[in-house]
């Protein structure tokens, strides 16, 4: 049979048609089986934990199980390829900042991974604080500043690891204020505030949720956050900006993540879930007895987080100021 061409139109719209419908179709009865959240990093961590709170509610919510499946490795990088490596259909998700899906990558000599996965929410955002031994030099973020400006080089600051938040968060300052510090990177946070404790580094990068029980504790000293907004379980702690330098977004931002080609209406279930699951009472309470600020968002909200993160960092790069080591 000849069709002309506005036959051959007709089928396109109409096979176009069944394709929409199908897809609805599909994201209606999604999910049907249980979904699984890959971690990139080991059990008992920040992301590990906050997963766990998550999904019980967000089960619930859309009435599947979820599996949490721990696969750490790189930073990060093989847990997230996992995911990716993956159907299209919203059964698997994964959970990353962009420090973990962009700059790990770039760390481990591969390209980031972040081009490749759809945002689906921001969970939560942790402050990140300079923190010095209780009986510190420093009684203040001035004047350990002070000091860093009359004598560069000498004071020593830790962080968690390169390429972390933390560790750009201290660039960042360098950067924006004209400054030296004498950067130490650590394998980890508790690594780093154990040399604080014994009198080994002068200062340290650190989120909140780690720092606090040491804060809560009387051991260590929090001078400054690194966050736009004075952290709400520690409201005497200043900002930059309140100090008066240059205020930025230094806070350690996670979300969830799905395959790229997912469809959208299924995107959208999923997003239906996480913050059903932030907003379940028992569920934000717990993530912010940690500290978290929960931060329930739509794909979009989300998306435009991490163009900011990644026009912060992208300079750092492009200046050499961030590089593996």
């Amino acid at each position: 049979m000849k069709l002309d061409r506005r036959g051959l139109l007709g089928v396109g719209v109409a096979g176009l048609a069944m394709a929409g419908l199908a897809r609805h179709a599909a994201a209606q009865s999604f999910p049907s089986r249980q979904i699984r959240w890959v971690i990139p990093f080991a059990p008992g961590g920040n992301y590990d934990v906050t997963a766990r709170i998550v999904s019980d509610p967000m089960g619930r919510h859309l009435g599947q199980g979820i599996l949490i499946d721990n696969k750490p490795g790189a930073g990060g990088v093989v847990g997230l390829e996992a995911a990716l490596n993956t159907p299209p259909d919203g059964y698997t998700i994964s959970m990353a900042s962009f420090t973990v899906a962009y700059v790990a990558p770039l760390f481990a000599g591969k390209q980031p991974l972040l081009p490749q996965m759809a945002p689906v929410s921001i969970l939560t955002t942790v402050p990140t604080l300079v923190v010095t031994r209780a009986d510190s030099r420093f009684k203040d973020m001035k004047s350990a500043l002070a000091e860093v400006r009359a004598k560069p080089g000498t004071v020593t600051i830790g962080h968690a690891g390169n390429g972390t938040t933390n560790h750009v968060g201290i660039l960042r300052l360098q950067l924006n204020e004209d400054l030296k510090f004498n950067i130490i990177p650590y394998r980890g946070a508790g690594p780093g505030i154990a040399d604080l404790l014994a009198g080994n580094l002068d200062l340290f990068t650190d989120q909140l949720t780690s720092s606090m029980p040491h804060i809560q504790s009387g051991k260590l000293r929090p001078l400054a956050t690194l966050s736009l907004e004075r952290v709400p379980d520690l409201p005497n702690v200043p900002t930059m900006g309140d100090i008066g330098l240059k205020p930025f977004d230094g806070n350690t931002t996670a979300g969830v993540f799905t395959h790229p080609d997912t469809p959208k209406p299924i995107i959208a279930r999923l997003n239906e879930g996480v913050v059903a699951g932030l907003k379940d009472e028992a569920a934000n309470r717990k993530l912010r007895e940690l500290g978290a600020i929960v931060r329930p968002s739509t794909p979009e909200e989300f998306t435009t987080a991490l163009k900011a993160d990644e026009a912060n960092v992208s300079e750092l790069l492009k200046l050499g100021l961030l590089k593996p080591e």
